[in-house]
């Protein structure tokens, strides 16, 4: 028996769910599969369980692409108060917390309720668990359509939407299907890499710092090529977030930040006391003060933090008053502008998205259907990644709904072309 559908969705995270119920909704018959029982396991543990489910300053200057203006259009017509309006009609109570983020008061279920319950509207018909085996295109009586082979039964159906995100956190569930599937149908891929990630570093250079394990603070950060002239530094992304040091390593907003922009031998470059004139602080400090270095650094920057950038240099473990101005200034300088290069990742098993995905070149950025056609992508197995902050999720909205309202017109065009 053959199953036939006008789409059928293969993934049902974030976006493969909204495209599902709002292309079910605007009267299409709608297959939504998942080789996973459960859905939207990301969105369940976004946010620390609340789901920052978009920014209230969403831009394209937001995404990163090898083809940056792609995301323009999809993201203007669907936009950060429209995915609000739809959970303000659910009834979902929601807060900023800063910076534009917008996350669930009670849980990010809530959330997926609300997607559900989109679906439920469009009728769309869900089959979970439920593996693709093999995807192929066939032509009929010069109309193409798809052949799908799943562990439920043959489907059949004109338009397929991939929705499988990416390789981030494999634990639940993510893999490289979508991008195989582009591969089949020779469409580009980016290289993928892991983003939103802690960064990491090895050998007897990061044992003084791993000992500040768990202490967290403002900085200012970003990276750079080593050998990066003045002007294309003031050019470089820079994050005003605050950083968090780890036993491995480098983490926090910041660190998340400025992984997606990081390259493997590139350094990175974090200011540990933004706003402050560290330099004139310390030699004000030095007229005035018989404190030890450690203990005048402590009032400007945490006391962890100053001991043991201290302890590290003789020549500092004194009191201030008995130190040179090179002495001091050379310490203003390091803490200022610490420059150091990462060894690695913590890679996919902790990072929250993934960099790279099906070459927008191939895609429509009107409708997101490639250049295979009737074969759609959207969501994150497309190569548009946002930064951390509810980014991700509006791109998941933003192209979910494109693909929807293309979905409906080819339909429509269809009907029109049999009569």
């Amino acid at each position: 028996m053959t199953n036939k559908f006008d789409v059928v969705v293969i993934g049902a995270g974030a976006a493969g769910l909204f495209c599902a119920g709002a292309a079910g909704q605007l009267g299409l018959s709608v297959l939504l599969v998942d080789h996973s029982e459960k859905v939207a396991e990301k969105i369940r543990i976004s946010g620390g369980g609340r789901c920052n489910f978009t920014n209230r300053d969403t831009s394209p200057a937001q995404f990163l692409s090898d083809n940056p203006h792609f995301c323009r259009s999809a993201l203007s017509r669907y936009t950060p108060q429209d995915f609000i309006a739809l959970l303000q009609k659910h009834g979902v109570p929601f807060h900023e917390k800063h910076k534009g983020q917008l996350f669930c008061d009670h849980s990010a279920e809530d959330v997926i309720k609300v997607l559900l319950a989109e679906c439920v509207a469009g009728n769309v018909t869900r089959w979970q668990p439920c593996s693709i085996k093999s995807i192929r295109s066939v032509q009929q009586s010069g109309v193409s359509s798809y052949e799908i082979q799943s562990d439920r039964g043959l489907i059949e159906t004109p338009q397929v939407v991939v929705a499988t995100g990416g390789l981030s956190i494999p634990k639940i569930g993510a893999t490289d299907f979508g991008y195989r599937i582009a591969q089949q149908f020779d469409l580009k891929v980016v290289e993928p890499r892991a983003a939103l990630v802690p960064l990491t570093f090895d050998g007897e250079d990061w044992a003084p710092f791993a000992q500040l394990a768990g202490l967290a603070l403002p900085v200012l950060i970003e990276s750079s090529a080593p050998d990066a002239t003045p002007k294309q530094r003031k050019k470089a992304v820079v994050f005003a977030e605050d950083l968090l040091f780890t036993h491995r390593g480098l983490s926090g907003p910041a660190v998340l930040q400025i992984s997606s922009f990081w390259r493997e031998g590139q350094p990175v470059r974090v200011n540990l006391a933004p706003g402050l004139d560290l330099p004139a602080r310390l030699l004000s400090a030095k007229a005035s003060s018989k404190k030890l270095i450690a203990n005048e650094l402590a009032s400007l920057v945490p006391g962890r933090l100053a001991d043991a950038w201290v302890s590290a240099d003789p020549a500092l473990q004194r009191p201030i008053s008995d130190a040179t101005d090179k002495a001091l200034s050379g310490l203003a300088e390091r803490l200022t502008d610490w420059q150091l290069t990462p060894t690695g990742s913590e890679g996919y098993k902790k990072a929250e998205v993934t960099v790279g995905g099906v070459d927008t070149r191939e895609l429509s950025s009107q409708t997101m259907e490639s250049q295979q056609p009737g074969l759609y992508f959207i969501g994150e197995v497309v190569d548009v990644t946002g930064w951390l902050g509810g980014y991700n999720f509006q791109w998941a909205w933003a192209s979910a709904f494109a693909c929807a309202q293309a979905l409906f017109i080819k339909h429509g065009q269809a009907i029109k072309s049999d009569k």
